[in-house]
């Protein structure tokens, strides 16, 4: 995170809100509410192992910044977490642990929520309490008791699934008497998302909920197997679908797999998981095949993913590539090690050898390690790391005393500290190349290593941009005498450009002469975005107000990603405003200039300053006509107009107070628009209406299913409803404006609730679903006694409970959930099981159950798991109603008579 140095990633929901917890920064407000990504690898061996832990999680949190404290945080947790409106949890199903000394807490969960003494533990400063152990082992700083609560599932376990922190002490030095009041206490609370989801989808554990199974699945799929929880298999495929769902989400937000702090992170979780996979016989490439799966479960949150879905795989594959290439030479090395420690009774690996094998092999020190704990072995961290020195030295290939423990790319900074940049004024330059970093060492030469190897160069001069103030980096390549070097990305590191690519051909030696070009075709495109943002965010101000400023953005070829402070959604009639403001200085032509000129002065000509950044002395200014200045160190167009199209795309809540908009730039934003078009055209000829006519026409489409839902839910055996349909076609001669066409399809979109690119298959959907609902309809007509009031007259009073056991010939499984419902929208206590024989000779039974015998622990899942067997089948669902299926409908009979009596069994215990 860039305002937290000291973390490699986000690991907790309160970083973000250090410095308000510290008074360090201005407070605009006293408390929030945030659900924030976070990555962790503290727990690492637990993931796989255990049902909740992961690396990437999503933290649901509420913070208190001298505002409410422990009372309202308490109170305010119960009410989320038990009462009906919000997550309605069975409150006998929660119990509570608080800090050994913490009598407040305790007695609110007492007093004001009504919990017994055996639902509330008291545990010491090293269970309860932040940060763990403070009082006595420190460290000195803002501290306080916890309380956590738990939650007691169906499946045996206890799960922790809420924490409240109250900072409210300051440590100073050592016990006793160091923990002093603060001024202003805090409430800092954290959530995991993944725990509440099992607890509320009663699953048993977060690999079962409805974002993670179907990525569990994915993985098995890709593997091969089938996943059953409590096997090796089953632990690989948990370890597998958490580490690449977190390197998903990271090498999107651009932390690449490499050699150095939080690209190393994502390297060690990747070669895990690589390995895992090999365990399971896999010997290519496969976590890019599931990355599709974690896109498909996290887009609705995280839309971003879908644009970056192709580059993540493939950057996931390339490091993919190169650990199988060395895998199973550097795994069978580590077996005759394992068998030589046995025969000479050693139990700690040797540093040294494990140093050997990560330089010949690249296996990380991490993933040897975890290998020898399932060996019962411990590993030589401080031989490791000596090894790893020594070998630095022998190499020849960077001292020691220069490469430190950091690794090569800060050996570099010792030796070169700027690399000239001259990519203002050239997209081709020729230049010395001085550095070569590959399979994570310094090299003075490389021969060709093919397409899949990721190698770093540095120049000691480049046209190539490395990504920076959200514009991304360069592509294009770097040639010599005799090779051909494709750079794929461009990072800067202080005032190092970092070439990222591959050696397609000959052979990179440091010293040679180069000829650096950039891919010109795109780097215009980023020039479009880039300019492009700057416009609108003068626009934004100018419609908005002066607070709406940036607070981060991103700038690809053609695309924009913008960030500015608002309160609200921006509408739709000012965003087109806006929109249009921006597409008029773009077709004015106005001039953009870029100079360098002291802090000062461009404070004096009116430059825009962003509070809180820190800006160099001097400054580079970007001006555009005369309504715009602002400080700048990307790289821009010469005019406006050279921007072209423009269309805003999206506009969208990132944070409270931060709103997004997307946009998209000269061939992009003219492939967008031909695509509107053509969406709703398409959507226009499967509704048989004008192309503006649409969002009308989608209204009624809507109202006609929602009565023949209406209608079939009633009962009702005759059509309410014209449910044909009337073609119509525009009486217009004129085709509609770009404008017309866009609104009538962001307005489509908005009514299905769909992206607007899926609003033709979302209207074929429903134009089945109607073709479906007619059927259902038509059939009740026909059924004759298949109705709610024939059923309840074959009722069985046992108590105040009718019991239908009933043969519904010829009802599907649809309708025979519909009688249910009906039934038991009649109110009273009932419980229904229908059964029938399909058209392919096999049986349905389908059982529901009222709320009431819910209950009292009667449920319709078992009902059909007790009587499924008879006909040779089997199957499950919700305790109010369950579905199963069987093979053998000579067995009906007998099956309806199990099902009678096993609910007269249930009833009368």
């Amino acid at each position: 995170p860039t305002w937290d140095p000291s973390v490699l990633f986000t690991p907790a929901g309160m970083n973000q809100f250090k410095d308000h917890f510290l008074g360090k920064v201005k407070l605009e407000f006293t408390k929030a509410t945030t659900c924030q990504k976070c990555l962790r690898t503290g727990d690492i061996d637990n993931v796989g192992r255990t049902a909740y832990h992961h690396t990437f999680f999503e933290m649901l949190g509420n913070f208190s910044f001298g505002d409410y404290f422990k009372r309202a945080a308490i109170n305010w947790a119960w009410e989320f977490l038990t009462d009906k409106q919000w997550l309605a949890i069975d409150p006998a199903r929660l119990s509570v642990t608080v800090y050994l000394d913490d009598d407040e807490a305790a007695e609110i969960w007492q007093k004001d929520i009504g919990l017994g003494l055996d639902r509330i533990e008291r545990l010491g400063e090293h269970d309860n309490f932040w940060p763990a152990g403070a009082p006595s082992d420190g460290p000195d700083g803002v501290c306080g008791p916890c309380s956590e609560i738990f939650y007691h599932d169906d499946f045996g376990d206890t799960v922790e699934i809420w924490n409240l922190v109250f900072t409210q002490f300051n440590r100073v030095g050592d016990p006793p008497d160091n923990l002093r009041p603060l001024p202003s206490k805090n409430i800092d609370t954290g959530m995991g998302l993944e725990r509440a989801a099992s607890v509320l989808q009663g699953v048993p554990t977060n690999y079962h909920i409805d974002i993670l199974r179907p990525i569990v699945e994915a993985a098995a799929e890709v593997v091969g197997t089938k996943y059953v929880f409590d096997s090796d298999t089953g632990r690989r495929l948990r370890r597998i679908t958490d580490h690449i769902r977190a390197c998903t989400m990271a090498v999107h937000e651009n932390v690449y797999p490499g050699a150095q702090k939080e690209k190393y992170v994502i390297r060690r979780l990747l070669r895990r998981a690589v390995l895992d996979g090999h365990q399971l016989g896999l010997r290519e490439p496969f976590l890019c095949k599931i990355v599709p799966a974690v896109v498909e479960q996290m887009k609705a949150a995280y839309p971003d993913l879908v644009q970056t879905t192709d580059r993540v795989a493939e950057v996931i594959k390339n490091e993919e590539s190169n650990f199988f290439g060395t895998i199973d030479a550097g795994l069978a090395r580590i077996e005759r090690i394992f068998a030589e420690m046995q025969a000479e009774s050693r139990t700690t690996v040797d540093g040294a050898e494990a140093a050997d094998l990560y330089q010949t092999n690249g296996v990380p020190p991490e993933v040897f390690e975890t290998m020898a704990a399932e060996n019962n072995l411990a590993f030589d961290w401080d031989g490791y790391r000596k090894a790893m020195a020594e070998h630095g030295e022998a190499s020849g290939k960077v001292a020691h005393s220069v490469m430190g423990d950091k690794g090569p790319i800060d050996a570099i900074k010792k030796v070169l500290h700027q690399v000239q940049f001259l990519g203002y004024d050239s997209t081709e330059a020729s230049a010395e190349l001085k550095f070569i970093v590959a399979q994570e060492q310094l090299c003075d030469h490389l021969q060709e290593v093919g397409h899949n190897e990721t190698i770093t160069v540095v120049l000691d001069r480049t046209p190539f941009y490395g990504e920076s103030g959200g514009q991304v980096g360069d592509t294009g390549e770097i040639v010599g005498e005799g090779f051909r070097f494709q750079v794929i990305d461009t990072q800067r590191d202080a005032g190092l450009v970092l070439h990222h690519g591959h050696l397609l051909e000959g052979e990179l030696r440091t010293g040679t002469k180069v000829t650096a070009r950039v891919d010109a075709d795109r780097r215009q495109g980023i020039r479009r975005a880039h300019s492009a943002t700057h416009i609108i965010h003068h626009a934004l101000q100018k419609h908005l107000g002066s607070h709406a400023q940036q607070q981060g953005s991103k700038v690809d070829q053609d695309w924009l990603r913008f960030d500015f402070t608002n309160l609200a959604p921006v509408g739709a009639e000012t965003l087109h405003t806006i929109e249009q403001d921006a597409i008029g200085h773009i077709t004015a032509a106005e001039p953009i200039l870029a100079q360098t000129l002291p802090l000062a002065k461009a404070r004096e000509l009116g430059a825009m300053m962003l509070f809180g950044e820190k800006y160099p002395d001097p400054v580079r200014m970007v001006s555009m006509g005369d309504f715009s200045k602002e400080l700048c160190g990307g790289i821009h167009l010469e005019n406006t107009s050279e921007v072209g199209s423009l269309e805003i795309v999206a506009e969208e809540g990132v944070s409270a107070g931060t709103r997004r908009i997307i946009a998209l730039t000269g061939d992009k934003a003219k492939g967008h628009a031909e695509q509107t078009e053509k969406t709703l055209m398409a959507t226009a000829d499967v509704l048989g209406v004008s192309p503006v006519a649409v969002p009308d026409a989608l209204r009624k489409l809507a109202q006609h299913v929602r009565d023949l839902k209406k209608q079939l839910a009633s009962g009702s055996k005759k059509s309410e409803t014209d449910v044909k349909g009337k073609s119509a076609t525009s009486s217009d001669a004129t085709a509609p404006s770009y404008a017309e066409t866009r609104t009538a399809l962001r307005e489509s979109a908005r009514l299905l609730n769909v992206a607007p690119l899926d609003v033709p298959d979302r209207v074929k959907a429903m134009q089945r679903e109607i073709v479906e609902l007619n059927e259902q309809i038509e059939q009740m007509a026909q059924s004759g006694d298949l109705s709610a009031d024939a059923l309840i007259e074959k009722a069985e009073l046992i108590g105040d409970t009718k019991v239908i056991v009933a043969e519904t010939t010829g009802a599907n499984p649809n309708l025979m959930r519909q009688l249910i419902d009906q039934i038991r929208k009649k109110g009273g206590s009932n419980a229904i099981f229908l059964a029938t024989v399909g058209g392919d000779s096999k049986v349905i039974l389908v059982a529901g159950v009222s709320r009431d015998l819910v209950d009292r622990g009667v449920s319709a899942g078992n009902w059909v798991k007790e009587v499924a067997p008879v006909v040779g089948g089997g199957g499950g669902g919700k305790p109010d109603l369950a579905q199963a299926g069987g093979k053998d409908p000579d067995k009906l009979p007998e099956a309806l008579q199990v099902a009678q009596g096993a609910m007269q069994k249930w009833l009368a215990s």
